[in-house]
C-alpha cells in the first residue's frame, strides 16, 4: 500500500500502520487497533478503512482483516477494564475528594447509573469517537462482569469495524474519504463534550455560590 502524503498531523501514523500491515498483513491492523483503545487520538476511523483497502488490494482476506481488528480492539478494552478495576471505587471516591467542584456523591450517582445502563454504556460506546475507549474504564471500575463486558465489547467493536472495513474496501483508493466524515462525527462529540463540561462547571458554581451566600469567592 501507499502511504498518505497530504501533510497532515495523522501522515506519521498512517505510515506505521502501513508497515504494520505490509510487515506482518491483518495482525498489524490488529495491534493498530489495540493501541487505539490506549491511546484515544489515533484515529480507528483511519485504521480500519486502510485495512479494508489492504484486503481489497489482496494483502489478506476482509475476514482477517474483521477478525483481527476486533480482536485488537478487545484485548485495547480490557486493558483499559483492567486499569478501571485496580482503579476501584475507593481509590476513586479519594481522588474525587480531592478534585475542586466535584463530591463523592457524583461518584456514586455515576456508578448508580452504570449499573443501570452499563450494558448500553458498553455497547454503545464503543461507537462513539474517544468514548469507544474511555468507557472501558467505568466497566472496570464497576467490576461489571468479565464475560458481559466481553460479549458486549465484541458486539460493539464488530459493528464499528465492519462498517469502517466495508467503507475501505469497497472504496479502494479513495478509503480516506472516510476520514472526512468520521471528522465531522469526532467534532461533534467532542463540541458535545465541552458543552456538558462548561455546563456542569457552570451549574455546580453557581451552586456553591448558593450555599456560600453571594458574596462568597467560588474558588
Amino acid at each position: 500500500m501507499t502511504p498518505a502524503s497530504d501533510g497532515s498531523w495523522l501522515t506519521a501514523i498512517v505510515d506505521v500502520v502501513v508497515g504494520l500491515m505490509d510487515l506482518i498483513g491483518a495482525p498489524g491492523a490488529g495491534i493498530a487497533i489495540a493501541l487505539e483503545n490506549l491511546f484515544p487520538p489515533l484515529p480507528s476511523e483511519v485504521i480500519l478503512p486502510m485495512a479494508g483497502f489492504a484486503a481489497a488490494r489482496g494483502s489478506f482476506t476482509i475476514v482477517e482483516a474483521l477478525a483481527w481488528t476486533t480482536a485488537g480492539s478487545i484485548v485495547g478494552a480490557f486493558l483499559l477494564y483492567g486499569i478501571g478495576a485496580w482503579l476501584g471505587l475507593s481509590r476513586l471516591r479519594a481522588l474525587v475528594k480531592r478534585m475542586p467542584l466535584l463530591h463523592v456523591e457524583d461518584v456514586d450517582r455515576t456508578v448508580a447509573w452504570f449499573s443501570r445502563h452499563g450494558g448500553k454504556a458498553v455497547f454503545f460506546g464503543r461507537m462513539i469517537p474517544i468514548f469507544r475507549s474511555l468507557i472501558s474504564i467505568p466497566a472496570g471500575v464497576t467490576r461489571m462482569p468479565m464475560w458481559r463486558f466481553g460479549i458486549l465489547t465484541f458486539a460493539g467493536s464488530l459493528v464499528w469495524n465492519t462498517t469502517f472495513v466495508l467503507a475501505g474496501y469497497l472504496l479502494g483508493d479513495s478509503w480516506h474519504v472516510v476520514e472526512t466524515y468520521a471528522d465531522v462525527l469526532q467534532y461533534v462529540v467532542i463540541v458535545g463534550t465541552l458543552a456538558a463540561v462548561t455546563w456542569f462547571v457552570v451549574a455546580r458554581v453557581r451552586q456553591l455560590r448558593g450555599r456560600r451566600g453571594p458574596d462568597a469567592d467560588p474558588a
